[in-house]
């Protein structure tokens, strides 16, 4: 197909290799060619984006997955948005599977939400419209987690607070308030004999599923798998779950993780390519994004 007839490109930021062949993956199942578009630092370390084709009056998806070094991977995508905003595309739309700084979506004590920060400078460099669906499966088999730190409880992020005054009117049967404790990690069920499934959105560090695989193991559990959308496997998570009771994680090339894959032989991978382009489809046609995530088939 002729992409520039098709009314719509594809480009790649240069993140990481594995955003390129993400990217191409995309192109090849939508049946159209790359946009051509040059992203590289300058030897003073600044980031520099050529995009080397018109784009006027045309849908733009770029294609940006986050590395290590996520704040060139952001600033790549923002250079190379609004590159394309100032070459009179029509619409830019950022396909991001994992979103940068989604952890710090929340407001902690005096910080700052910087996942909205981002959005913001996102919609400013090109009026962007950013797709980060993070898919969430509503399975556990596990629950609860390690109570948390000191400095949390200091924080004041638990509610009700703890009542130093433990003084109480003889007259008066008002109980003490106290701070709310995050149970200890149980299994819900028998798991004996069984394969143990642990889902979640993210794996990054791996303490919590090496503790809750260890519980599984000890419950009689036959294998245990790990399953999660992205992996960012931080520090010495490889390691961890090489030496771990875990039979084998599942991930997706949401985020490369070429590396941790040679120190652990348990990390899997599995190709996302097949929906983020029919995701990308259906926007460029204006057709149900719900109906996609409704109807993927077991086999895709």
């Amino acid at each position: 197909m002729n992409s520039a007839r098709s009314g719509y490109r594809v480009f790649s930021a240069n993140s990481s290799p594995a955003c390129v062949e993400l990217a191409k993956r995309i192109t090849e199942r939508l049946g159209i060619e790359l946009g051509k578009a040059v992203v590289y630092q300058e030897t003073n370390g600044e980031t520099r984006v050529e995009i080397q084709e018109s784009v006027r009056g045309q849908d733009i998806f770029i294609i940006q997955t986050i590395p290590r070094d996520v704040n060139t991977a952001v600033m790549e995508l923002l250079i190379m948005t609004y590159a394309l905003k100032t070459s009179c595309a029509k619409n830019i739309i950022g396909v991001i599977p994992y979103f940068p700084y989604s952890k710090q979506s929340k407001m902690r004590k005096r910080g700052s939400i910087v996942c909205k920060l981002l959005a913001s400078m996102l919609s400013n460099a090109g009026r962007a419209q950013s797709y980060a669906e993070r898919l969430r499966l509503g399975l556990a088999v596990i629950h609860g987690e390690p109570q948390c730190s000191e400095h949390d409880m200091a924080d004041g992020r638990h509610s009700p607070p703890t009542v130093k005054n433990t003084t109480v009117h003889p007259g008066l049967e008002i109980p003490l308030m106290m701070a709310k404790e995050k149970p200890p990690i149980s299994v819900v069920g028998d798991v004996g004999g069984r394969i143990a499934i642990i889902v979640d959105d993210i794996i990054d560090e791996v303490e919590s599923f090496v503790a809750a695989a260890e519980i599984l193991k000890e419950r009689g559990a036959y294998k245990i798998f790990v399953m999660a959308t992205h992996g960012l496997l931080s520090a010495d998570a490889p390691n961890l779950i090489e030496d771990s009771s875990i039979d084998e994680v599942v991930v997706t090339n949401t985020v490369p993780h070429e590396v941790q894959k040679l120190q652990c032989s348990k990390i899997k991978t599995v190709d996302i390519s097949l929906i983020l382009s029919e995701a990308i489809r259906r926007i460029h046609n204006g057709e149900s994004m719900s109906y996609l995530f409704r109807n993927i088939a077991m086999d895709d």
